[in-house]
């Protein structure tokens, strides 16, 4: 196994075709194929499925990813202490969060971040869709729920607190009753989530009139004037155009779970923006 064909294999990795990867590295698509069959042959395994969308992880390319990243990062090392840059970090993160969560908690986190370790790579997948650490899908994932994965390290990030709210000037709507109200409220797949029940429950009441997976939308939706929201307070707050309003009971908080594969815990660059994430947001 050659180191080369391990940077062969991350370029791949990474830019997801041959031709990105080629370019990325200044060598022709053609030895870029050549380079990656040799290294299949040498670890015995298929590392990628050819899809017409371009390179996806096998499993077993998702194990020898985590491996090849330590080695590369130690390279890097290698050649920051040699050249006087030992600050300097290189290379990708790719972090999974809820669409409202990246856009309001995390892009002022990631900015900050940038602007430290410019050659650091960010990229931000804002999905309901859970990721999987394990698979490599992503490097770093923020969730509302512990992670179960045993092979995942995490810790509780923050507290959220929720509120109602409604479009500026709007009817406020009498607790335990609603008639006449509309509800925003989470899509079916998400209509287990405590806020959905509570919001019911307070306005009896009122008809459900918009659901969505993603609170950005949401909340959009309530500036609108299309219904009552429960939304995250940094979310709501901020949205100009609503007023948050009181039904007498506070609506479910919710916690903030940070996690990522124990095999990357020694990865320089994914150790800073954690401790600089949990610096911020933290508590």
């Amino acid at each position: 196994m050659e180191w080369s064909d391990l940077r062969v294999f991350l370029a791949i990795a990474r830019e997801g075709t041959l031709g990105a990867a080629a370019r990325k590295l200044g060598q022709t698509q053609p030895t870029m194929g050549r380079r990656l069959q040799a290294l299949e042959r040498a670890v015995g395994h298929t590392l990628f499925q050819r899809t017409k969308a371009g390179f996806v992880l096998t499993d077993e390319g998702a194990a020898v990813l985590s491996h090849a990243e330590r080695m590369e990062e130690e390279a890097l090392a290698f050649q920051r202490q040699l050249a006087g840059q030992e600050k300097e970090l290189d290379g990708m993160l790719r972090i999974t969060a809820s669409d409202w969560f990246g856009e309001y908690m995390l892009a002022p986190v990631i900015a900050e971040f940038s602007k430290q370790h410019p050659r650091v790579v960010i990229e931000l997948l804002s999905d309901s869709h859970f990721f999987s650490l394990s698979r490599r899908e992503a490097d770093l994932a923020f969730r509302i729920t512990p992670f179960d994965e045993p092979d995942v390290v995490s810790r509780k990030l923050l507290h959220m607190p929720y509120g109602v709210y409604v479009a500026a000037g709007s009817p406020i709507p009498r607790a335990g009753d609603g008639a006449g109200t509309s509800l925003i409220t989470m899509d079916i797949a998400f209509s287990t989530m405590p806020d959905v029940a509570w919001l019911q429950r307070m306005l009896p009441n009122a008809q459900v009139a918009f659901r969505s997976n993603a609170r950005a939308i949401q909340a959009q939706m309530c500036v609108h004037g299309a219904g009552v929201a429960v939304l995250p307070r940094p979310l709501g707050d901020s949205a100009s155009g609503l007023q948050r309003i009181d039904l007498g009971e506070e609506p479910p908080a919710r916690e903030t779970w940070v996690g990522y594969h124990r095999d990357m815990r020694r990865l320089a660059r994914l150790r800073a923006l954690v401790d600089l994430v949990v610096g911020r947001l933290g508590g």
